[in-house]
């Protein structure tokens, strides 16, 4: 998910284990534990050349269960080393800090096989990206109640009741959200799957998932062996069903067979992409897990690539402002949130 809600999951978890011992600052150390596995943003860039390399590289290694294990033995041990000194020596364990950067680091990819993005929780042994696909990777309404929390519980005494009751206060309405979300999973998929037979779509396969900022308002997608159609879906619509289906040809530019670096990209969408070429050398790759910026624009997309053939290698441009108007496509979404 977002940094904020990183930070503050990684705070919860320095308050949950060292919060008694140190106070805030455990709450501090927990934030930084959590925002420790996006650096991998940063470090594939450093590793790789080419920006699909880099691009893919992120929420791999630095975000799988055995990183998380390695991570906090050798953080924990080095945090340790360098808080238990003067005034502080024997106020914190090395066991203490072991188990506070182990959790700050692993509650991170868990949080993030929550989305649609996915993560490489089994890295390096297998690439499988786990994404489970029920809550967006930006939601206020998990992030807000558990960031209030947080700061409340900051103006109470490290041993106080109060404190803690705000730590489980934070923690237990963000999970009973997460459950809910759980729930609303399960319910999307059927109903998208059944206004998909009632539409008369012959589909191979087909995924729902929340639009941002929400779980309200949902975005599906079907594949057949020529198609994708999309269609959304709000809890307050009139009509329990997808509707505002429209078809997407499948389009494939260049294939896998001309770049392996393709490949990849495909196995990042799962599959569910088009490419367009757009120029001499220059192809538009658009990421058909998440919406259309412009919904009478089948080639618009919240996100896309721009591919360019170097030295006969595909490779990307950075990432730079899309030219489609991402705050009309927002102002869209929150409009149809509202019911049809």
């Amino acid at each position: 998910m977002d940094s904020l809600t990183q930070i503050v999951l990684g705070a919860a978890c320095g308050e949950a284990v060292l919060g008694k011992k140190i106070g805030n600052k455990a709450l501090l150390f927990g934030a930084i534990g959590g925002t420790i596995p996006d650096l991998d943003v940063f470090v594939g860039s450093w590793f790789y050349g080419n920006e699909i390399d880099a691009m893919l590289f992120h929420r791999g290694f630095m975000h799988s269960i055995l990183f998380s294990l390695l991570g906090a033995f050798l953080i924990g041990w080095i945090v340790h080393k360098l808080y238990n000194t003067g005034k502080r020596l024997h106020t914190t364990t090395l066991k203490g800090w072991v188990l506070l950067i182990f959790w700050s680091l692993f509650t991170h990819p868990i949080l993030d096989c929550f989305t649609p993005y996915g993560t490489q929780l089994f890295a390096p042994f297998s690439n499988y990206r786990v994404a489970l696909n029920n809550i967006a990777v930006v939601d206020p309404i998990y992030t807000i109640p558990f960031l209030m929390c947080m700061i409340v519980l900051m103006f109470f005494n490290r041993t106080s009741k109060t404190r803690l009751l705000w730590l489980k206060l934070g923690i237990g309405i963000s999970s009973i959200y997460m459950l809910f979300t759980f729930g609303n999973k399960i319910y999307m998929d059927s109903l998208f799957k059944k206004s998909l037979i009632i539409k008369g779509i012959d589909f191979n396969r087909y995924y729902a998932q929340p639009t941002i900022f929400n779980n309200v308002l949902w975005y599906g997608v079907a594949e057949t062996e020529d198609l994708y159609y999309v269609a959304y879906y709000s809890l307050l619509d009139k009509e329990s069903r997808f509707i505002d289906f429209k078809t997407l040809t499948k389009e494939r530019a260049i294939t896998a067979d001309e770049f392996g670096r393709l490949k990849k990209l495909a196995w990042f969408s799962n599959d569910y992409y088009s490419i367009y070429k757009i120029g001499e050398n220059e192809y538009q790759y658009n990421d058909l897990r998440y919406p259309l910026t412009n919904g009478e624009d089948s080639k618009s997309s919240v996100f896309r690539f721009l591919l360019y053939e170097e030295n006969n290698e595909l490779n990307m441009k950075p990432f730079g402002r899309n030219e489609d108007n991402i705050s009309d496509a927002i102002n869209a979404l929150w409009e149809r949130l509202k019911g049809k």
